[in-house]
């Protein structure tokens, strides 16, 4: 028993040969040989599973018998049978019924019948082979040293098959495959066995048998012609169909035969003028011959690419694909020069019907010219591309209703997708990118600080997406890598990326892309959306709970949107003394103090410590003739995780708003003052008749004011920013990653400036603003300079009037005629300054409304709404359009005064009310 394990398997199977037929080990070289076909043979069931055709093959057969009412009989019950669902398996038990009604004895009328062969012999692991493999090696026309061959082509590593070259449809299996064996050996082989055959030599295991074919056609033998009734032809320039059939076999592998060349000055093989040669049979050689330029088309690519490492992971792979499909060739032409061979060998002649000629291949070789001509466009189509690219290229080629290339496209794809899909899997588990070649569509610059992670070092090569995922698909893909990076770099977080999303291999093997690939809506879709929800919802859960992202973001509101109203309002009264200063005499730690001493005073005292730490004063450029009010600004300092978020730019764009609002609040602030004082010295100055007039018209331009800052404030704090920061706070909350918060946070920010009239739109409108802003606190100092020259002339009339009664009381004279006198100069100087006063209001009246009334025009044209809804707020009793009316008509009429050359004192006269409004 050791010996018979130390024996090879060639040995063992040699040996069962010699037992079964009695023979020597020389005698039974030809049944050796079929043994080791039939043994090293894996082919798939010869008929196709069609449980109607064996229906109607039995019906035929009964019909043929004139057996007619069993044949009704028959439909009947498969009728019944297809009903009741009794039997699994239907097609398998009416296929062996109508195995056993053949007569064994009957002679068989499909010998042979090659192409049925060929259809039949499908291998049943077709992706099986290695990736790459050389072309087996012609075999030699002639068969003269049989012992030779025989051992050479058994090695010493055991037995190796070929398969067949896979062709489609279901045709009659040859039922006499062995010919060329003795009777006795032949009746000894089942004829299922028979039926199984495949017609594959074997190939040397040897490293000769691994190179490519030879590139000149191996000479025939003498001794392989000797006696032989297949003729080739002779040198007097004639060519039989026997011989075109050796040259063509050659043609095939893209090797010049005798007859047939590849002509280079019209880039195809054709038979030469000079050879005598019927026009079918030259013709038939042509159109066989497409398959050897074909061949060499293919070959061409894959031998120029497959040694080119820049071509990258896919390229190679698809440089496979074309070798598997070669390899599958070569089979084919394995078992043609087989069955030549083994035709000289028994002496077969060309009119007997088993031989082998241009028709027959013309016919067998169809489906294989289909498969290279899809091969050789593809390559066409694939010219220049690598990577996702390439697999775009190839996915487009499969979008064909013939189901024999789509399947072959197919094939190839899944070959060509796998090294992309390994790709991808290393980046969403465990965010690698190793794309040296660049054929990845996720795209990454070692350049980029850590600072930047997040906007610019990941991208999307869309050049390089696959044409099978969609682009929505790729943008996760892309936020699933970046999400995890960004974890271990900017967060600094140490938790195994198999714990933030469970592993889920996407392709093992070639067939488990394939099958990937054929569900791209189901499995691949759900195991890209586990792998972005699992990752986002740990990016933000670490985000909000390690780095307090919501907290910073109400933050902001609160102290840059000034949305802390208690600490607002504190502060300024804190910092009006300061502010009021110039812009030169400010120090920052002063104002730090004051911050501080503003934030201890009010709610703003609970927040998070790590919030109030980052609250800062901020001094703006000083431009001269600044005051503190211009260059003043909060800040909040941002870093790590939350910069990604709250970026250079948008910290740029709350300065600008916080300006803005600071501004805004900055002229309540002022009216409020303006409002206390004219309510503060409304009462003392009751003993100054003469200002009535005056004070009147202090009051009516500050209400003017205060109801056009109050519909400001109104419109900038609830219609811009309440509304602003309810939709930001909605999809925030809603937000499945980083990327939705961020952009909604400048969606957030984009808004407001452009409605608080500070993007490059607004400009006009932000200028009459900023003008109406100037009126107001020149309206201040006007008021401040009348109240001041007014309590100071009233405190000298106290003054006067209580000297004069002390006096009296004294028993003196009240005044003196000089002091009496330099009383009433003194009180004549101040009425004849309040016409002055009464001018400058007019004047500042003027220039208020004039500025007011060009704003209002621009609010009604703009586009934005909820201005122009504002324009109607601000005039809602048409004040303002009554004042411009009246403008017009005075222009008017002093156009018209001009031309009549009415005097000054008329116009005056007949016009001064206009003036008082």
């Amino acid at each position: 028993m050791a010996t018979l394990d130390q024996k090879s398997p060639n040995v063992l199977l040699q040996s069962l040969c010699c037992r079964i037929t009695g023979k020597s080990e020389a005698d039974v070289a030809q049944q050796f040989q079929y043994a080791v076909r039939v043994i090293g043979s894996n082919y798939a069931p010869s008929i196709e599973r069609d449980e109607f055709l064996v229906t109607e093959k039995i019906k035929k057969e009964l019909l043929k018998q004139r057996r007619e009412a069993d044949a009704a009989l028959f439909s009947e019950l498969h009728r019944k049978l297809q009903s009741q669902g009794v039997l699994k398996h239907r097609w398998s038990v009416l296929y062996l019924l109508l195995s056993l009604s053949e007569d064994p004895r009957k002679p068989s009328s499909r010998v042979g019948n090659y192409g049925a062969l060929f259809a039949q012999a499908l291998p049943r692991d077709a992706h099986s082979t290695p990736f790459y493999c050389a072309r087996p090696q012609s075999l030699a026309l002639s068969y003269g040293e049989k012992s030779s061959s025989l051992s050479a082509s058994m090695g010493t590593s055991g037995i190796s098959s070929l398969g067949v070259y896979t062709l489609n449809g279901p045709t009659p299996t040859p039922q006499s495959l062995l010919a060329g064996l003795p009777p006795q050996s032949a009746a000894g082989v089942p004829p299922s066995l028979v039926s199984r055959l495949a017609w594959a030599l074997p190939v040397s295991s040897s490293p000769s048998s691994a190179v490519g074919p030879a590139t000149v056609r191996p000479p025939l033998g003498p001794t392989a012609r000797a006696g032989r009734p297949r003729q080739d032809g002779d040198a007097t320039g004639e060519a039989s169909e026997v011989a075109l059939v050796r040259d063509i076999l050659y043609v095939f592998q893209g090797i010049d035969g005798k007859f047939v060349k590849m002509s280079n000055h019209e880039n195809c093989y054709r038979i030469d003028s000079k050879v005598l040669v019927s026009k079918s049979l030259r013709d038939t050689c042509s159109r066989l011959a497409e398959l050897g330029w074909l061949h060499n088309k293919v070959r061409k690519y894959t031998d120029a690419r497959s040694l080119d490492r820049a071509f990258g992971l896919v390229g190679q792979s698809f440089c496979a694909s074309l070798h598997q499909e070669l390899k599958e060739y070569y089979r084919l032409l394995s078992v043609l020069h087989s069955q030549l061979q083994v035709e000289d060998d028994q002496g077969v002649t060309m009119c007997t019907e088993n031989s082998l000629t241009l028709r027959r291949l013309l016919v067998w070789m169809y489906d294989p010219r289909v498969r290279l001509k899809t091969l050789a466009a593809l390559v066409d189509f694939c010219q220049g591309r690598k990577g996702g690219e390439l697999a775009s290229a190839v996915h487009a080629y499969g979008k064909t209703g013939d189901p024999q290339m789509r399947a072959l496209v197919q094939h190839i794809l899944s070959l060509v997708s796998h090294p992309i899909l390994n790709f991808l899997h290393r980046w969403i588990y465990d965010g690698e990118l190793e794309d040296t070649y660049h054929e990845f569509f996720v795209a990454s610059d070692p350049n980029v600080k850590t600072d930047r992670l997040w906007h610019v070092k990941y991208s999307l090569r869309k050049s390089m997406i696959p044409s099978f995922i969609t682009m929505n698909q790729a943008r996760k893909i892309l936020l699933i890598g970046k999400s995890i990076n960004f974890l271990h770099q900017v967060c600094h977080d140490r938790t195994p990326p198999g714990k933030i999303t469970p592993a889920s291999k996407f392709t093992d093997t070639p067939k488990d892309a394939a099958e990937l690939l054929s569900d791209l809506e189901g499995a691949f879709q759900e195991k890209i959306d586990a792998a972005y929800f699992d990752t986002s919802k740990y990016l933000l859960d670490v985000l909000n709970r390690n780095y307090l992202l919501l907290e910073h973001l109400q933050a902001m509101r609160r102290y840059l949107l000034l949305g802390q109203g208690d600490f607002i309002r504190h502060l300024m009264d804190l910092l009006k003394p300061e502010l009021a200063r110039p812009a030169t005499t400010l120090y920052q730690h002063n104002l730090t103090g004051i911050l501080e001493t503003a934030v201890r005073a009010t709610n703003a005292q609970y927040d998070n410590v790590e919030i109030l730490k980052r609250l800062d004063v901020r001094l703006l450029e000083v431009s001269p003739g600044d005051t503190g009010w211009d260059v003043f600004s909060l800040d909040y300092h941002v870093d790590g995780p939350i910069a990604t978020v709250f970026t250079r730019e948008c910290m740029g764009h709350y300065l600008r708003v916080f300006n803005f609002l600071w501004r805004a609040k900055r002229m309540e602030y002022t009216l409020t003052d303006i409002w206390k004082g004219q309510m503060c010295n409304a009462k003392l100055l009751k003993t100054m008749p003469e200002l009535s007039g005056v004070l009147h018209q202090c009051h009516i331009l500050a209400s003017e004011m205060v109801h056009f800052i109050h519909q400001m404030q109104y419109y900038i704090t609830f219609e811009v920013l309440e509304c602003s920061w309810d939709e930001l706070w909605n999809k925030v909350n809603q937000a499945q990653d980083l990327d939705h918060i961020i952009a909604a946070h400048e969606v957030f920010l984009d808004s407001i400036i452009s409605r608080c009239l500070l993007d490059n739109n607004s400009g006009c409108l932000l200028n009459q603003l900023r003008a109406i802003f100037d009126q107001i606190i020149e309206f201040q100092n006007a008021q401040d300079s009348l109240y001041r020259a007014a309590l100071e002339e009233l405190a000298l009339q106290l003054q006067f009037e209580k000297k004069k009664q002390q006096n009296e009381e004294e028993g003196q004279w009240g005044v003196t005629a000089e002091q009496e006198a330099e009383e009433k100069r003194r009180t004549r100087e101040f009425q004849e300054t309040i016409p002055k006063m009464c001018s400058q209001l007019r004047i500042l009246t003027h220039f208020y409304q004039s500025i007011v009334q060009q704003f209002l025009v621009l609010l009604t044209t703009s586009t934005d709404e909820s201005l122009r809804f504002l324009s109607f707020r601000l005039d809602f009793n048409e004040h303002y359009r009554c004042v411009r009316t009246q403008g017009q008509r005075t222009e008017a009429a002093s156009i018209h005064r001009s031309h009549t050359g009415a005097t000054d004192v008329q116009y005056l006269s007949s016009n001064s009310w206009r003036l008082l409004v």
